[in-house]
């Protein structure tokens, strides 16, 4: 595998337990590489799920993608404050220009008055019995979930809104760059 630089474009391909594709983005540039994660932008990227249902997401998007850690960190920027996605979900690999990575169904959602929310306990309940998620996976999901609690409520770099608009901004001088980059080759 080739070193990930700043500018460099990959795909995202979300996978269910089962193997199965559950969803792509078609593009996430790499914004910044950290020592334990990679943080990527995007803006109205298409999104296909599993079915061929496909759309174009509304709002710029940090994401944050664990070497180790069983979650990932979407950071919408919306009109009126940044809402926050957590995926909890094994850490990623790169294939061939493609994050991938398997999403256990429970997500933290994070709102910009501060309240969060566990969502799809269902979902995960159910996955759990139909897929036969052992016991250490169950543990491995749970402890997850855990630790991205904690890391919001001590105020991790991750979720502050000062950090991620600065990445934003990044992410656009990033996009500016290589447009020219390629208008210049024309």
């Amino acid at each position: 595998m080739k070193n990930i630089c700043i500018g460099d474009k990959f795909q995202i391909q979300c996978y269910k337990h089962d193997g199965k594709v559950h969803r792509c983005w078609e593009e996430a540039v790499v914004i910044d590489i950290k020592k334990d994660y990679i943080v990527f932008g995007n803006k109205k990227t298409l999104v296909t799920r599993s079915e061929g249902i496909t759309w174009r997401t509304k709002e710029p998007a940090i994401m944050y993608f664990f070497r180790n850690k069983w979650f990932n960190v979407i950071a919408q920027l919306k009109k009126d404050g940044i809402y926050y996605y957590c995926n909890i979900a094994t850490p990623y690999i790169i294939e061939e220009e493609t994050i991938k990575y398997i999403d256990y169904d429970l997500d933290l959602r994070i709102f910009p008055t501060g309240e969060y929310k566990i969502l799809d306990k269902l979902e995960y309940k159910y996955h759990k019995k139909i897929m036969g998620y052992s016991d250490d996976l169950d543990k491995a999901i749970k402890n997850g979930l855990d630790e991205l609690i904690n890391l919001y409520k001590n105020g991790s770099i991750i979720f502050n809104e000062e950090s991620n608009y600065h990445y934003h901004e990044m992410y656009e001088e990033i996009k500016k760059y290589y447009q020219l980059d390629k208008e210049d080759k024309n």
